[in-house]
């Protein structure tokens, strides 16, 4: 009986302890300290030498050309899944064309940052017109599919995703 009750009166003065332990220096949490808020001291940018050419150098291609996509919306999209993965998600959009031979197919984010408007992460299905006119074709053959991976921090706040076309949009939800 003196066993189980020194062990008691032991356990209570330990568990009693561990709320002076919480704030002291022992506990290792506390090492670093809480966290807080301070202002970013701006450094003067040093001055910029004109010599020195900040693109290009002797072997720089010079005809740079910068390559805008031209591609179009789909007419409808038929499809849209939304797949895990190990660290992010893919999602995989299938679009139907108005003509055959729609090529360079991609996902476009409608917001050029990528990040969620009031949850929703908004893409466009888009496609690049041949020059030339091509036949229409039955529906099977002018069916495309394209695909965007997004990892964990990329969705980090994102409750749907949304692929717009020229007729309809699809949306999936978590």
């Amino acid at each position: 009986m003196r066993i189980t009750l020194s062990a008691l009166l032991i356990a209570s003065l330990a568990v009693g302890a561990c709320g002076i332990v919480r704030d002291s220096a022992l506990n290792p949490t506390n090492w670093f300290g809480r966290s807080t808020s301070e202002p970013i001291e701006t450094v003067d940018a040093k001055p910029v030498n004109p010599l020195i050419p900040k693109e290009g150098g002797l072997f720089a291609r010079r005809d740079k050309t910068t390559d805008d996509y031209a591609g179009q919306p789909f007419d409808e999209i038929i499809d849209l899944k939304v797949e895990r993965i190990p660290g992010g998600a893919i999602i995989r959009a299938t679009g139907r064309a108005a003509r055959q031979g729609i090529y360079a197919v991609q996902l476009t984010p409608v917001v050029e940052d990528e990040t969620p408007v009031n949850g929703v992460l908004t893409y466009r299905l888009e496609g690049v017109t041949p020059a030339r006119n091509t036949a229409v074709g039955t529906a099977p053959t002018r069916e495309v599919t394209a695909a965007r991976k997004l990892t964990v921090q990329e969705l980090r706040g994102v409750r749907s995703i949304r692929v717009e076309g020229q007729r309809n949009a699809r949306v999936a939800r978590r």
